[in-house]
């Protein structure tokens, strides 16, 4: 995707290969985590969507996904057929917004209260190497939460995870969590290097699916019956793992964006 010229793509009902759409992760799978994709793979995204639908589940916002995937000139909206944020509760199809949905109405301020405030006490308690700030991020479809705060650079991310992996931080934090809010029907998920994301039970990246489905019933819309998902973190108890082994969708999981980029050469011959 040269930065300079926006490129024409058929229209999907006109893509070669037919009623199928690939999806992708963000972090890990298109870009390392929370820095900028490479011009080779936004080329390979490019010839991609010259075959077949394309499109991004992310569990961050929409401004991150810019920092990443788009560009000064051009909206990561117009990059891809289909652009998730936060699982999918912020969607886009070609650049128009679809309905979203949001987690403070599905909670309620008396028990986001209640979360956030156990969350606050227990990250203050920890004892580990660094903290930095903005220990909870709300998002319109979720809340994310480090235990070192998503302030961190990038050399204190990058030692946070191989701390994290030792020790278990994310993972105990979690356990906590589960005990202490049995209660409400929440998600925990752990993604990126130093976060897990926490939302309602079935808000995970298959939500994305629902948008698909309501595509596929309007005038015209087109049913996807192969549905590839590309992601890092398709591991129990990561946030790829239940659309991975959706059985809607044809997992594979990837350990970097070069990775990604070798196995999207074998299946698409870009």
């Amino acid at each position: 995707m040269d930065a300079t010229t926006a490129p024409n793509f058929p229209p999907l009902e006109d893509r070669p290969i037919k009623n199928t759409i690939v999806l992708f992760d963000v972090d890990g799978t298109l870009s390392p985590s929370r820095r900028v994709a490479s011009p080779s793979m936004l080329s390979a995204l490019s010839r991609l969507r010259q075959k077949v639908a394309i499109g991004y589940v992310g569990g961050s916002d929409l401004s991150k996904q810019q920092e990443q995937l788009g560009t000064a000139d051009r909206p990561v909206t117009s990059m891809f057929d289909f652009s998730f944020s936060e699982n999918g509760l912020t969607a886009y199809k070609l650049g128009q917004e679809l309905p979203s949905t949001s987690f403070i109405s599905w909670i309620g301020e008396a028990q986001y209260k209640e979360l956030v405030n156990f969350i606050l006490h227990y990250v203050a308690d920890l004892d580990i190497p660094v903290k930095r700030g903005t220990f909870v991020e709300f998002r319109n479809g979720m809340i994310n939460v480090s235990p070192i705060g998503r302030n961190a650079n990038l050399q204190e991310r990058l030692d946070f995870e191989q701390y994290d992996l030792k020790h278990g931080i994310r993972k105990t934090f979690i356990e906590r969590l589960r005990e202490r809010f049995p209660h409400i029907d929440l998600t925990y998920s752990i993604g990126g290097q130093l976060s897990f994301d926490v939302f309602p039970n079935g808000w995970d990246k298959t939500y994305c699916l629902r948008h698909l489905e309501d595509e596929a019933k309007k005038p015209g819309g087109i049913e996807y019956k192969t549905i590839h998902f590309f992601g890092d973190k398709a591991f129990e108890g990561g946030n790829d793992w239940e659309i991975y082994s959706d059985p809607r969708v044809t997992g594979h999981a990837v350990k970097d964006p070069e990775d990604t980029l070798r196995i999207l050469k074998e299946l698409f011959d870009i």
